[in-house]
C-alpha cells in the first residue's frame, strides 16, 4: 500500500491527498466523495409568536418527532430531484384533490431552487468564489404540511446546510437564520419571521429577543439557549385535514402594523411581554406556572386575527381537558402544557374523538 502524505476529513468529505512521489500515476490518487446530508426538524412556537416578525420576543422549541432531510452529492449537472410531494401524475382527479389538500399547490422544489439561488447570491455578495462543481440534490420530509410546524423553513435550512458543506463555506451561526428567512421572504414573497429559522439552526429550546436597535447594530437578535429540562410536560396536537398555509394566516396584519395600527402595535408588544414572563419563570425554576401565559398568547391572537373555527375548536377541546393550549405556528397544530399522566390521557382521548393526533415533543437528541 502506498504511503500518503496527508489525509483529512472535512464534514462528510473524506479526501486523500497525493502520495510522496511528485508525479503519481492517475490510479495512485484516490478520492472518496461522500454525500452531504443534513436534517432540520419541525418546531413549535411556545410563546410570543407571532411577534418575531415585529421586533418582539419568542420562545421556540425543536420537535424532533418530524424532520426534513436533504442529500446532496456531486453530479455533472445541477439537478433537483422531485420527491413524492412534487408529483404531477395522479391516478384520478380525486387523487389530485387529496394531494392538494395535504400539500397545497407547491412542493419542495421551489424552496430548494430559491435556496440555491440565494446561496449563490450570498457568496457573490461576500466575494466567496465557488469551485466549478455541480451537484444533484434530493429531499424527503416527514413534517406534516401546512400545519404551522415550519416544514418549509426546515427544508430550506437543510438545503443551505448541504450547500455550505459541499462548497466549504462558513456563515456565523447568528447570521444563518437571516439567509434562510430571505429565501422565503425575498425570493418567494412569503410572509414570515425569524423564529422558525433561529430554532432550526440552534436546536433545543431558545429564547429570542428581536429588539429593533440591537438588530440594527448587530444584524441579528439576541438568542439565548435554554435547558429543555426547565420545561413542564408539553404536548403537541394536530389534525392533518386542518392545514392552512402561513401566507393565508398572516392576512393583513403586517400592513396594519406598518401603518401604525394601535391595536396591532400594542398586541405585538404584549406577545413579547408574554415571552419574557415565560422566560423568567423557566430560568427561576417555575416552569410549571407557564401554562396561563400560553393561554393568554392564544386569546390575544384570537382577538387580532380571523381564525378558522375548526382551529379554535381544537384549543377549546384541549382546554376542556385541563391543559393549556395555543397555536404552535400558523394553525392546524397546537402546543400546551399538562399536569400529569391522567390529564395527558384525558387530553389524548378527547382530541382523538375529533380525529386529532396528540404527541409528546422530543426536543433533545
Amino acid at each position: 500500500m502506498l504511503a500518503r502524505s496527508k489525509s483529512f476529513v472535512s464534514h462528510n468529505l473524506l479526501i486523500y491527498t497525493t502520495p510522496l512521489r511528485p508525479n503519481p500515476l492517475p490510479w495512485v490518487r484516490k478520492c472518496l466523495l461522500m454525500p452531504c446530508e443534513s436534517t432540520a426538524y419541525a418546531r413549535a412556537g411556545l410563546v410570543g409568536n407571532p411577534s418575531d416578525g415585529y421586533f418582539g420576543k419568542t420562545i421556540s422549541l425543536i420537535v424532533r418527532n418530524f424532520a426534513a432531510k436533504v442529500t446532496l452529492y456531486e453530479n455533472a449537472e445541477v439537478e433537483i430531484i422531485p420527491s413524492f410531494q412534487d408529483r404531477s401524475k395522479y391516478a384520478s382527479i380525486q387523487d389530485l384533490m387529496e394531494d392538494v389538500r395535504s400539500n397545497g399547490y407547491y412542493g419542495g422544489i421551489r424552496l430548494m431552487k430559491a435556496a440555491i439561488r440565494k446561496f449563490a447570491q450570498y457568496c457573490a455578495a461576500h466575494q466567496i468564489e465557488l469551485p466549478a462543481r455541480n451537484f444533484s440534490i434530493r429531499y424527503r420530509s416527514s413534517i406534516p404540511r401546512r400545519l404551522g410546524l415550519a416544514g418549509s423553513s426546515a427544508l430550506v435550512t437543510a438545503t443551505l446546510r448541504c450547500l455550505l458543506e459541499f462548497y466549504e463555506v462558513d456563515i456565523p451561526q447568528p447570521e444563518l437564520p437571516n439567509l434562510i428567512l430571505s429565501v422565503e421572504t425575498e425570493e418567494l414573497g412569503i410572509s414570515a419571521g425569524l423564529q422558525d429559522r433561529v430554532i432550526q439552526v440552534y436546536g433545543g429550546l431558545v429564547f429570542m429577543d428581536f429588539d429593533r436597535e440591537f438588530m440594527a447594530q448587530h444584524g441579528h437578535g439576541r438568542y439565548e439557549e435554554l435547558d429543555p429540562a426547565l420545561l413542564p410536560p408539553l404536548y403537541i396536537a394536530y389534525h392533518e385535514d386542518l392545514g392552512e398555509g402561513s401566507e393565508t394566516f398572516h392576512n393583513n396584519i403586517r400592513e396594519r402594523w406598518l401603518q401604525g395600527d394601535p391595536q396591532v402595535v400594542q398586541a405585538m408588544q404584549e406577545f413579547a411581554r408574554y415571552a419574557q414572563e415565560v422566560h423568567d419563570l423557566l430560568v427561576s425554576g417555575c416552569g410549571g406556572e407557564i401554562g396561563p401565559w400560553l393561554d393568554r398568547n392564544f386569546d390575544l391572537r384570537r382577538s387580532l386575527y380571523q381564525l378558522d373555527p375548526r382551529h379554535i375548536a381544537m384549543i377549546e377541546r384541549a382546554r376542556a381537558a385541563g391543559a393549556s393550549a395555543k397555536f404552535a405556528g400558523s394553525g392546524g397544530a397546537i402546543v400546551g402544557t399538562y399536569e400529569n399522566e391522567a390529564m395527558f390521557e384525558r387530553l389524548s382521548s378527547s382530541l382523538a374523538q375529533a380525529g386529532i393526533t396528540v404527541i409528546r415533543p422530543r426536543i433533545e437528541s
